[in-house]
């Protein structure tokens, strides 16, 4: 039985390897622009609820939605090729993107690290500290915007 199992994972583990490695530029880049416009509209959902009336079930759905992104392995969709081109709309990721291999990397685990945060904190209800939290999970998408997403 667990050989079974380790043997569909090592299966699966391999196509979908194969699958992201395959995939076409312009789908590189509409995947990332898709996930990135997914977050912002939930980081929109939590500060809507701390300007506003603070639904603890809704910031709890943004924060775990943000998580699974943020934990989602997005880094492989920035394939060669898709410094330039366009997605949904001409890509705005700095080459600094796909160069600073070691900036990019504290800036993604900062990301990660506060988006699982996000999620934990989410999850007591508490208002003040959902707020505080925000702010630090905020300041890692600035981080990454001022240093590899060109403006419009």
């Amino acid at each position: 039985m667990k050989t079974k199992f380790l043997l569909a994972l090592i299966a699966t583990t391999l196509v979908a390897g194969t699958a992201v490695a395959q995939v076409k530029v312009e789908d590189a880049i509409k995947f990332r622009q898709s996930g990135y416009a997914f977050m912002a509209w939930n980081m929109g959902r939590i500060k809507a609820n701390l300007e506003g009336s603070y639904n603890k079930d809704e910031v709890i759905k943004a924060a775990n939605a943000i998580q699974a992104i943020a934990n989602s392995g997005m880094g492989a969709l920035y394939v060669p090729g898709s410094d330039k081109g366009t997605g949904w709309e001409a890509t705005r990721a700095k080459p600094a993107i796909f160069t600073d291999k070691e900036k990019v990397g504290k800036v993604a685990m900062a990301f990660n690290k506060e988006a699982n945060e996000m999620a934990k904190v989410a999850a007591t209800g508490d208002e003040a500290a959902v707020e505080a939290q925000f702010g630090k999970l905020g300041g890692t998408c600035k981080g990454c915007h001022d240093d590899f997403k060109a403006k419009k």
